[in-house]
């Protein structure tokens, strides 16, 4: 699995986790509603930093706690 496709399991996973829509999550976050289905769906191959962070901010999370995860931990260097 890719970094990308990691990044959105992850996301979709703490939406359920926390019973949140996409759309309620991008709220809270301080996003628009069309960045965050962007990553999700594919639309955005490398989604930036600070839109990372402000939904870790709107999830109540830290980056590390976003990013420390076994699939994270196991991602293969992308970089052939």
């Amino acid at each position: 699995m890719d970094t990308i496709s990691t990044i959105r399991i992850r996301i979709l996973q703490l939406c359920e986790e926390r019973n949140l829509t996409i759309n309620k999550l991008a709220t809270i976050s301080a996003i628009p509603p069309t960045s965050l289905k962007n990553i999700l769906y594919g639309k955005s191959n490398n989604p930036k930093i600070l839109t990372i962070k402000l939904i870790c901010d709107g999830l109540g999370i830290t980056l590390a706690e976003f990013f420390n995860t076994p699939e994270f931990n196991s991602l293969e260097q992308e970089i052939k």
